[in-house]
């Protein structure tokens, strides 16, 4: 089928690997398996596209983020070469039948609901898994009998429920459901009571007509056709209203708490979840979205949050008094993925992250503003403010890969790790919200760039940003070592200097000149790309 939509497809095969192997050493020889794809004459592979089915799911997002073996560890190889991915009936949030199998191999121990491999997986990267900004989308089957999980008819595929398999983690209307099981019926499938005997698998693809078939062909050639094959989660008659639960706890000064139970508590239901026998995760594949209050008993404390469950797949929490942080942005805007630079100025959002509101006015910023702290492995940043909702921070200039971010205050302290890249590019607008106006001057007059004293092809422009990453001082200013390109209107503009603002610690400067053909009237977009990633869209007013 791929061959017949002008593809040449490779076939990675994870029963390469001794079954002893882990998902984290097959994700590392997928990444090898990767990096030796040639052309016939021998030039590397630069770009894939990846057709993943149920466990290979997990091989590919345990390659993207790196996951290690340890707990908690990852090495994100640096570039991923995956252009788009297709996942089938992944049970990214694990499935009971594995636990039915008990602890036969490392690669069901991991698939088990609930697994430590499977939380760690879902909240590598400030607390969730942007499959590093891949484009992807899943399909997933609603014919199993619903035995094999103690559900119901049409909330899984035999293996997975619907909630373990969308992509709702990922990110919304990326999920399509199928009347497809998990594989074909007949064997222990049937016989065990997980799907009919006639039950056609989701992978088992002998046409292109075949639901999955025409999802892959779609989404690989850039159309839109594949929404409209099967049932959109968002239509769902279970993941339109329902979701699922994972559920960890830890300390106020974030040391990990073992469960004795988990009770979510929502406005029409509330439920013990189920906890993993190690005790560090509970779980539910079913739970209907809204607010819901969760409270995790140990053996010495009780820790309660209230959270809001989205409608549509499986969110995984973390609970804990003290600081919380849920994101860390560009402070220029809020761009996907989740990656951010050196020197970037960020904010840091959460709850309890300080005691007072504080701001910092002189140069250099401060370690310490109010009675918080943001360190980046171990080291304090300056900080620029600093409240109980938002601190802002500047990243050291000479960081790359995974790093851990730590906010600490006198309540305790919460550490998440944060991918930092060579360049993550985001402008900042003068309205702070990350799109309209751009906060930009005319780099002759001075002056602000508005409606009333808009740019022309020929002006030269100074465009404010954060996340040109690291730079090398030479004449008294600091440049970009990695050179941003800017467009305006879709036209390049070319640019005279990239690197930091003179005088001003995070912020960056782009200088360039409009070109001709951006129009004569009103406002055209500007976007600044550096190396792979592209900043948020603003505007700037053109006559």
């Amino acid at each position: 089928m791929l061959q017949a939509n002008g593809e040449v497809s490779a076939f990675f095969n994870v029963c390469s690997l001794p079954q002893t192997a882990s998902i984290e050493d097959l994700g590392a020889a997928f990444g090898i398996f990767l990096s030796g794809l040639r052309y016939q004459d021998g030039q590397p592979i630069d770009q894939v596209d990846i057709v993943a089915h149920s466990m290979g799911g997990l091989v590919l997002r345990s390659y993207l983020s790196g996951k290690q073996n340890t707990s908690g560890v990852f090495q994100p190889p640096a570039v991923t070469h995956i252009r788009r991915a297709v996942f089938l009936a992944t049970p990214h949030f694990g499935t009971g039948v594995a636990l039915m199998l008990g602890s036969l191999t490392t690669q069901i121990q991991e698939l088990s609901s609930g697994s430590r491999f499977l939380f760690d997986l879902a909240t590598w990267n400030q607390g969730t898994d942007d499959l590093r900004g891949i484009e992807a989308v899943t399909a997933i089957g609603n014919g199993g009998t619903g035995f094999g999980l103690g559900t119901m008819p049409g909330f899984d595929d035999g293996i997975a429920a619907l909630t373990s398999a969308s992509l709702r983690f990922y990110a919304p209307n990326r999920t399509q459901v199928v009347p497809f099981c998990h594989v074909n019926g007949g064997g222990l499938v049937t016989l065990f009571g997980l799907c009919p005997s006639d039950a056609h698998g989701i992978a088992d693809i002998e046409s292109a007509t075949q639901d999955a078939a025409r999802i892959i062909v779609s989404f690989f050639n850039g159309t839109n056709d594949w929404q409209s094959v099967g049932t959109p989660a968002e239509s769902d008659r279970f993941l339109s209203v329902d979701g699922g639960l994972e559920v960890s706890a830890r300390t106020a000064d974030d040391r990990g708490l073992s469960l004795k139970n988990v009770a979510a508590a929502g406005s029409s239901l509330t439920k013990q979840l189920n906890v993993s026998s190690a005790g560090d995760v509970a779980y539910t594949d079913l739970f209907p979205a809204g607010s819901v209050t969760l409270t995790a008993q140990t053996d010495s404390v009780a820790v309660t949050s209230t959270v809001t469950l989205p409608a549509g797949g499986t969110q995984p929490y973390t609970i804990k008094p003290g600081p919380f942080v849920v994101r860390i942005l560009p402070a220029a805007a809020n761009v996907f993925p989740l990656s951010l630079a050196p020197g970037m100025f960020v904010s840091v959002y959460g709850t309890a992250l300080a005691a007072n509101t504080a701001q910092a006015t002189l140069l250099p910023l401060p370690a310490q503003l109010s009675d918080a702290q943001v360190l980046v492995n171990g080291t304090p940043v300056g900080l620029n403010y600093a409240s109980s909702n938002q601190i802002n921070a500047v990243l050291p200039d000479r960081v790359s890969g995974l790093m851990k971010l730590t906010v600490k205050d006198s309540a305790g302290s919460h550490t998440v790790n944060v991918l930092v890249e060579t360049a993550t590019p985001t402008i900042f607008t003068q309205d702070s919200s990350g799109s309209g106006a751009a906060s930009a001057r005319n780099a002759i007059t001075n002056g602000v760039i508005t409606s009333s004293n808009p740019l022309h092809a020929g002006d030269y422009v100074e465009l404010f940003a954060t996340g040109l990453g690291q730079t090398t001082t030479k004449d008294g200013l600091q440049y970009a070592n990695q050179q941003p390109t800017v467009t305006i209107g879709g036209i390049n503009c070319p640019v005279t200097f990239a690197g930091r603002a003179p005088g001003f610690v995070g912020l960056d400067q782009v200088n360039c000149q409009a070109p001709s053909g951006i129009g004569s009237n009103g406002s055209a977009p500007v976007v600044i790309t550096s190396g792979n990633r592209t900043s948020n869209v603003a505007t700037l007013a053109i006559q």
